[in-house]
């Protein structure tokens, strides 16, 4: 699905990602962890296209195109979504009208006719159900008044209707209590899927403890510098990354 190869990132004078390499088969769900700054964030931006993030040296391909020489909305296109740790507010734009707009955008970028507005309807219902959202929360403006943790729920919401082929969660668990936290991990665990991948960005085992990855990487320095199965989230729960810090 995913495969980035010696990639270098910088942002204004300073290089953040400095020869991150990583793969992520189709169908499978990774966890990034590491401590703040080293580059998660970054990393999770460059993927989805953010202007500002410079790639100077390596390659990042998703199911075999070049990731790096589409625009933004050329990747959303292709299938890659971009949860946020801090979701935007858009006062006047109601959620509902925002998600039918996007969805129908990244159809007719792929040649694909409209949603009608029954079954879009219909979707959303059955979507918001899902997560416990009242849906008369979809009628506000986008993330408008929202908590932190219905902001949360928006972003898995707008997931779950775009159906992507990548997802990229970006500190989802940021700003949940214990209840949001468990409604948000079951939303994306229904969306775990065999044409599906995942890329799991957090700094804290307990998200993991939900969604549980298929192989966890330690993300230092710019790099990746370990990688293992779920255990390794619990020994850097455990232990810290002052280790890795070191290696890197």
């Amino acid at each position: 699905m995913l495969k980035i190869d010696n990639l270098h990132v910088r942002v204004g004078e300073a290089e953040i990602l400095k020869g991150l390499s990583l793969s992520v088969p189709t169908g499978e769900v990774h966890a990034v962890m590491g401590p703040n700054g080293a580059g998660k964030s970054t990393l999770s931006y460059t993927l989805a296209g953010r202007s500002g993030y410079e790639v100077t040296d390596g390659t990042a391909q998703l199911l075999g195109d070049d990731l790096l020489a589409l625009n933004a909305s050329e990747r959303a296109a292709k299938g890659v979504f971009l949860s946020f740790q801090y979701p935007l507010e858009i006062p006047g734009v109601p959620a509902l009208t925002f998600v039918r707009a996007a969805l129908n955008a990244q159809r007719k970028a792929r040649g694909e006719g409209e949603i009608s507005a029954p079954e879009f309807l219909k979707k959303a219902k059955a979507e918001a159900a899902n997560l416990k959202m009242d849906f008369e929360m979809l009628r506000r403006g986008l993330n408008v008044g929202f908590s932190g943790g219905e902001k949360k729920r928006m972003e898995i919401f707008q997931m779950a209707m775009l159906a992507p082929r990548l997802a990229i969660l970006d500190e989802t668990d940021s700003g949940l209590d214990i209840d949001a936290l468990k409604i948000v991990s079951e939303g994306v665990n229904a969306l775990r899927a065999a044409d599906r991948s995942m890329l799991v960005i957090t700094h804290y085992q307990r998200l993991l403890d939900h969604i549980r990855p298929d192989r966890v990487h330690v993300l230092a320095a710019g790099r990746i510098v370990a990688s293992g199965g779920p255990e390794l989230a619990l020994e850097l729960e455990r232990d810290g990354y002052d280790k890795y810090g070191k290696a890197a």
